[in-house]
């Protein structure tokens, strides 16, 4: 058996056939508090997804759907999301071919069902971000800011620049917060490479990651950049050990890298 606290067994793959896949758990990983989910739908097909314990944040990473809440109706476009409750459940219909990352955290009685369209028109601000300098600049759109109201997750989607790194400088939260990057839009044999250190100034291992992929950072730092040409792209979930850590200003910087 594999042993999960080492950093060469913190990648995880996703299916690709229809169906609801638990990827990431605090069974199958040395994750504590993050779930990650996978939904596959083909075009109207149907389901219905609720969690009694979790609260779940979902994106569409491929395709389009349409969800039911409460009666309700929305319409969802790729990379458009929604935060879901505990015991309340959403109908998802595939209006195409989808596949959707779907998060979670212990769901704490704080939050309430929303949906967030992806529009990178908005103002820089809560949603809208842009971290670091060329060539580590990414653009950053949060599905579940820390200004929304939640128990443990924060959530976004990244895309960094062509052939450039992603959430650098290294930076841990080891204490506060776990996290989740769910990999897209890099088609193999195309690839993003995901650095893993439970040691500053140090990297212990390093995973090619392509669509579909996920890789767990239950601690330490955690740098991505993409191969020449390719976006590091990815569905991050961060969820946090106590309520009180849910923030997003917690990480510290490796002070080996500037």
């Amino acid at each position: 058996m594999k042993d999960v606290s080492l950093p060469e067994n913190w990648k995880y793959s996703s299916p690709e056939e229809e169906g609801f896949f638990e990827i990431v758990t605090p069974e199958n990983s040395a994750c504590k508090v993050t779930w990650v989910f996978r939904l596959n739908l083909n075009k109207n097909s149907e389901y219905e997804l609720n969690h009694e314990d979790l609260e779940l944040s979902g994106v569409v990473v491929h395709g389009k759907i349409k969800i039911e809440h409460k009666g309700i109706q929305y319409a969802l476009d790729k990379f458009d999301s929604f935060y879901l409750p505990a015991c309340e459940s959403v109908k998802i219909t595939a209006d195409a071919n989808c596949s959707l990352f779907i998060g979670g955290g212990l769901y704490e009685n704080r939050g309430h069902f929303f949906t967030r369209r992806y529009d990178l028109s908005l103002p820089l601000g809560d949603i809208h971000q842009i971290h670091g300098e060329p060539p580590y600049r990414r653009e950053v759109f949060m599905t579940v800011a820390q200004q929304d109201e939640a128990s443990r997750l924060i959530c976004g989607i990244t895309i960094g620049d062509e052939g450039k790194w992603t959430s650098w400088p290294p930076h841990q939260h080891t204490e506060d917060l776990e996290e989740v990057y769910c990999f897209f839009d890099i088609p193999a044999p195309q690839s993003a490479f995901h650095f893993l250190s439970r040691k500053a100034g140090a990297f212990e291992y390093v995973h090619p990651v392509s669509s579909g992929d996920c890789v767990i950072i239950p601690e330490g730092y955690h740098p991505t950049c993409g191969m020449p040409g390719v976006r590091s792209c990815y569905f991050w979930v961060m969820a946090a050990h106590r309520p009180e850590s849910r923030r997003y200003d917690l990480a510290v910087n490796d002070p080996n890298f500037g």
